[in-house]
C-alpha cells in the first residue's frame, strides 16, 4: 500500500474522493503535446513475432469465413480459462476465447441468429445448447417481439421497419473502461455497493426493484472481472501501479465487455490521453522507454484488431468485410482550450506503421481548427499513407457533449460512460412513400398495414 500511495502521489487531485470522475484525472495530469512525430519508435521483436503469427491466421480466417467458432457453451466473462498468442511475446495478454481468432456465441441475444451463423460456416450448434435456448431461456429477441404491438409485428413482417440481418436490435453504450486502472475493482464495487444502498425506500416500487437488481447484477459482474483477471495472473482490484498495468487493465475491462455482450459496434472509447498520463510518468521516472512505450500500445492495438464476433455472411456483405467498430477518440480539443493531442495520440497513429493499415480499430481523429499543426499535418500523412483514420468535428461536438466523450460505431457521439443510444431498425423510405399512394395496403400481399385511408388515384 505504501508503494501505491508513493506512486499516486505524484499525480494532481484527489483520487480518492466519493465522486468517480475519470475527466478530472486526466485534465489535472495530462501532458498537450504540439511537437512533431519524430520521438516515435519502431516495433520491437516481440509485436512482430506476435503480428507475424496472426497474420498467417488471418489467411486461414480469409479462406474459410472464420478462423474458429464455439458450438457449445454461450459466452460471458468467465467461460473460458486464460488464452494467448504466443505468450513469451506478448505485453499485453487476454483473448476474448480460449485461442485467438474463434468467435463465441451469444445465444442469450437470439437463437435463431446463432445458429444462421454457425450454419453459414459449416458448423452445428450444440442440442443441449439449442435445447436450453429453446425451452428453458427467454432470450433478449423473444423479450423484444413479446412486447411488439400488432401495429408493429405488421410493419416488421412487411418490411417498412427492418431490423439487421443478424436480427439483433441492441443499444450502443461506451463503457469507461479507463476506471479499472484510475481506481481498481476494489473500489468501483463499493461505489456500486453504495449506490444500492441509495436505492433502499420503504416501498419496493417496480422501479426500486429494477434498480437494485441491475446494480446487484453490476457487482457480480465486477466479480467476476476480478476472477478473469487473476486467471491471467493480474490482481485488478487496485488500480494500476504502472504504465504496464493501467494498458493491460483498460484493455481487460473492454475485453470483458466484449466477452459478455455481442455489440453491433464495440466502441473502446477516448484512451489515448488518459493511458498518456501513465506512460509519461514512467518515461520521466526512468522506468520505461520510448521503444517500451510504443510497444505496449502496439499490442494493445493488436488485441483490438482481433476481436471478432460470429456474424452472418449477409451482416458482412451490407457492412463491406468483418466490422466490429472498435473506435477509437483521439485528439480534440478540452472545454479549456488546450488541446488534448498527446503523445500517445501519435502512438495510436504510429500502429498503422508498425503493424500496417487495418480497418479496426477505427481510429477517429476528433478535428479542431485550433489542434496543433504538427498533429495535422501528421494525421494528413498517415492518411495519404494508409487510407486507415476516420475524422470528426470536434468544434462541433464539443459544445454539446464537453471534452470527455467517444464515438459509438461510426459517426455517433456520446459522454464516455454516462450516455447510451438505442439502435436496431432501418425504415424502407421509398416503400412508406408507396403505402401513402397505396392507401397503406402492401403491394405484394395485398395487406392492410398502415391505417386504411383514401389512396392517390
Amino acid at each position: 500500500m505504501e508503494n501505491l500511495q508513493s506512486y499516486w502521489s505524484d499525480f494532481k487531485g484527489n483520487l480518492w474522493k466519493k465522486e468517480i470522475n475519470v475527466r478530472d484525472f486526466i485534465q489535472n495530469n495530462y501532458t498537450p503535446y504540439t511537437g512533431d512525430e519524430a520521438f516515435l519508435a519502431g516495433a520491437t521483436e516481440n509485436t512482430k513475432a506476435v503480428w507475424s503469427k496472426l497474420t498467417e491466421m488471418f489467411k486461414v480466417e480469409i479462406a474459410k469465413g472464420v478462423y474458429d467458432a464455439e458450438t457449445r457453451t454461450p459466452q460471458a466473462i468467465d467461460t473460458y480459462g486464460p488464452g494467448y498468442i504466443s505468450k513469451e511475446n506478448e505485453s499485453i495478454v487476454g483473448l476474448q476465447t480460449d485461442a485467438p481468432l474463434k468467435r463465441g456465441i451469444y445465444p442469450k441475444g437470439g437463437l435463431r441468429m446463432v445458429e444462421n451463423s454457425l450454419n453459414a460456416y459449416g458448423y452445428e450448434i450444440d442440442p443441449i445448447t439449442k435445447e436450453i435456448f429453446s425451452r428453458y431461456r427467454k432470450t433478449h429477441n423473444e423479450g423484444v417481439f413479446s412486447a411488439y404491438t400488432e401495429d408493429m409485428m405488421a410493419v416488421r413482417r412487411s418490411g417498412i421497419v427492418t431490423g439487421l440481418p443478424d436480427a439483433y436490435g441492441r443499444g450502443r453504450i461506451i463503457g469507461d473502461y479507463r476506471r479499472v486502472a484510475l481506481y481498481g475493482v476494489d473500489r468501483l464495487i463499493q461505489e456500486r455497493k453504495f449506490e444500492l444502498k441509495k436505492a433502499e425506500a420503504p416501498e419496493l416500487t417496480e422501479e426500486i426493484i429494477r434498480k437494485r437488481e441491475e446494480i446487484t447484477e453490476q457487482i457480480n459482474a465486477l466479480k467476476l472481472f476480478v476472477k478473469m483477471c487473476a486467471s491471467y495472473g493480474f490482481d485488478v482490484t487496485k488500480p494500476a501501479t504502472n504504465a504496464k498495468e493501467a494498458v493491460q487493465w483498460v484493455y481487460f475491462a473492454y475485453l470483458a465487455a466484449t466477452k459478455d455482450q455481442d455489440g453491433a459496434a464495440m466502441s473502446v472509447g477516448r484512451t489515448a490521453t488518459f493511458l498518456d498520463i501513465f506512460i509519461e510518468r514512467d518515461l520521466a521516472k526512468g522506468l520505461i522507454t520510448e521503444t517500451e512505450a510504443q510497444d505496449l500500445i502496439d499490442q494493445f492495438i493488436i488485441k483490438l484488431r482481433i476481436i471478432r464476433f460470429l456474424r452472418t455472411p449477409e451482416y458482412n456483405e451490407l457492412f463491406s468485410g468483418d466490422p466490429t467498430w472498435v473506435t477509437e477518440a483521439l485528439g480534440g480539443e478540452g472545454v479549456d482550450g488546450r488541446t488534448l493531442v498527446s503523445k500517445t495520440a501519435f502512438r495510436y497513429l504510429n500502429t498503422l506503421y508498425n503493424l500496417g493499415p487495418a480497418p479496426e480499430p477505427n481510429l477517429t481523429v476528433l478535428w479542431s481548427q485550433k489542434s496543433p499543426e504538427n498533429w495535422k499535418n501528421f494525421c494528413a500523412k498517415v492518411s495519404i499513407d494508409t487510407s486507415a483514420i476516420q475524422y470528426e468535428n470536434d468544434d462541433l461536438m464539443r459544445p454539446d457533449l464537453g471534452d470527455d466523450y467517444g464515438i459509438a460505431c461510426c459517426v455517433s457521439p456520446m459522454k464516455i460512460g454516462k450516455q447510451m443510444q438505442f439502435f436496431g431498425a432501418r425504415v424502407n423510405l421509398p416503400k412508406a412513400l408507396l403505402y401513402v399512394i397505396n392507401g397503406g395496403r402492401d403491394e405484394k400481399s395485398g395487406a392492410q398495414v398502415a391505417p386504411k385511408f383514401e389512396g392517390i388515384t
